[in-house]
């Protein structure tokens, strides 16, 4: 049975377990219609895992699964604000938490005293 490069990489998507499975359908789903939820804010400095050093003032953001250099507008219902950063951190691992944004970003969404905020999230 000959079987596409495509199709071995989806069987093997679904193969590593059912949370593997999740994350490829929230990310479709975030490509089409966008997703909402709890983003933190995060002054560490570190590297960050796409390999680069993190920069506070910069207008990037942690998400579970979606590609590094994916471009996300991320908008505060509450507040009508809204930024773009880039996708390049893997996080954040709290429970019911969808993103995690750099210090510049939480600060052009005036979140800084607010700390966790509810946002709605739109891949570009």
């Amino acid at each position: 049975m000959k079987v596409s490069h495509l199709a071995m990489g989806m069987a093997a998507i679904v193969l590593v377990g059912g949370w593997q499975q999740a994350a490829l359908a929230n990310h479709t789903k975030s490509k089409t219609r966008g997703f909402s939820g709890f983003a933190t804010f995060y002054t560490e400095s570190r590297r960050v895992a796409a390999g680069e050093h993190y920069n506070p003032r910069g207008l990037t953001a942690a998400h579970r699964t979606l590609p590094f250099g994916t471009r996300v507008r991320v908008t505060d219902p509450r507040s009508g604000r809204s930024v773009v950063v880039t996708i390049n951190d893997r996080g954040p691992f709290r429970r019911g938490r969808v993103l995690d944004i750099s210090l510049g970003a939480a600060r052009a969404l005036g979140m800084i005293n607010r700390g966790v905020i509810y946002v709605r999230a739109d891949v570009l």
